[in-house]
């Protein structure tokens, strides 16, 4: 890996130092930077610009937290290009290093001490509209919500070709195993290990206890029918992008083709990962109130 891509928030006060250390180590390991036009304000100079297709670099790095992370996932995603998160927020799940490790974790990549993490990603397209508008690729999650209004949205809901039922709520999440621990996670539904293919459809705030979070086949496609809903009713991916959509449309989602390749260092785990940033199994405190 020689050619580097670079994207990130330049709104994180640590991207300038982040960047620093990125321009420093280069050279040691013989790294080409490409920077993403908003991250080459007064380094013009000293770098190449992001290429616009990902085919054109081997390994994207993304500086920010997990929703630098999903943003150049979806535009690295489908072309194969590996993605290495480096954390500059607070809880940064999906990435793999941080500032202090920046260094050594380049070190590892350039000695070949890394693996990649193959995740399922999802492609959400929009029917009943006269423009054939390009699909929506998600790492994390489709999502029908409503917007400010409170008013009750009404989902026919199926899988494949059999009819789930009407989904009376707020909304509906469609995830990926790594988008289980995510906006589906919040809203009820199960932790899915990302070593699985399989696709979460989970109700948000439903109106009736029959409907439950559902776990099926990577396989399956699911369509969703906007029956009735606020004029507000938006079509989110991975909470970024995505389209207001009114009564008669549908949304179609199902595995994508290419999966996003997240690049790991060894010793690190999905496990490691639960009980580090979301004190999963975490007793102590418990326990020490029982004493």
């Amino acid at each position: 890996m020689k050619r580097i891509g670079v994207v990130g928030n330049p709104k994180y006060r640590n991207v300038s130092e982040a960047l620093d250390r990125l321009l420093k180590i280069a050279p040691k390991h013989e790294f080409e930077l490409f920077l993403a036009p908003e991250l080459r304000v007064g380094r013009k100079a000293e770098v190449g610009e992001l290429p616009k297709l990902p085919e054109e670099i081997d390994l994207l790095v993304t500086l920010g937290g997990d929703g630098a992370l999903l943003g150049g996932a979806r535009w690295a995603g489908p072309a194969g290009t590996p993605v290495l998160g480096v954390n500059l927020g607070r809880l940064g799940f999906l990435t793999a290093s941080g500032l202090e490790e920046l260094e050594e974790s380049l070190a590892r990549i350039a000695g070949g001490d890394f693996v990649l993490d193959t995740r399922m990603g999802l492609e959400a397209r929009l029917e009943h509209r006269r423009d054939e508008a390009e699909p929506f690729y998600a790492l994390n999650d489709a999502v029908l919500h409503r917007g400010g209004l409170v008013r009750v949205v009404h989902l026919k809901v199926w899988v494949d070709e059999d009819e789930v039922g009407l989904y009376r709520g707020d909304g509906v999440i469609v995830a990926t195993p790594t988008g289980s621990t995510a906006y589906s996670l919040s809203a009820g539904g199960p932790i899915v290990d990302p070593r699985l293919d399989a696709i979460v459809v989970t109700p948000i705030c439903p109106h009736t206890l029959a409907v439950r979070p559902l776990v099926l086949r990577a396989s399956a496609q699911i369509t969703l029918e906007v029956v009735s809903s606020p004029e507000d009713l938006i079509l989110t991916i991975d909470g970024q992008v995505g389209s207001q959509l009114k009564p008669g449309d549908r949304v179609v989602v199902c595995k994508a083709p290419e999966p996003v390749r997240l690049v790991r260092l060894p010793g690190q785990s999905f496990f490691s990962l639960l009980r580090r940033k979301l004190k999963w199994g975490d007793v102590s405190e418990g326990m020490k109130d029982d004493h």
